[in-house]
């Protein structure tokens, strides 16, 4: 998708400081992290959100949930603990149309649900 900031990033044309890449996935650091650790996973190929995630691969989404697993692992708090976050539509908050989950650790969480 041309006008896509993900797609954008995910081909190189925008910088991000990456945390993972595959074929399939991408993570890097949010730009505006709500948490000390703060990363992105998002597919490389453009999926609005996970409404429309319906017509994808099983084995792409769950492609994605393990990338995010990894992230933790690699960013020291799978032991302290994580959250993964995924907003889908406006009302949801959801800013990039562009499918992406949120990995969210180093600190305690607040009841809210981020």
């Amino acid at each position: 998708m041309n006008d896509c900031l993900f797609c954008k990033i995910a081909a190189g044309e925008i910088p991000s400081t990456k945390v993972y890449e595959d074929d399939e996935a991408l993570a890097f650091r949010d730009i505006a992290p709500q948490a000390p650790v703060h990363v992105l996973v998002i597919p490389k190929k453009h999926v609005s959100g996970w409404y429309d995630a319906q017509h994808e691969s099983d084995a792409m989404l769950a492609h994605l949930m393990r990338t995010a697993a990894a992230v933790a692992k690699s960013e020291g708090i799978v032991e302290s603990g994580f959250r993964v976050v995924s907003n889908c539509g406006a009302d949801a908050q959801q800013s990039v149309r562009h499918l992406h989950l949120h990995v969210l650790g180093g600190r305690a969480m607040s009841g809210e649900m981020a």
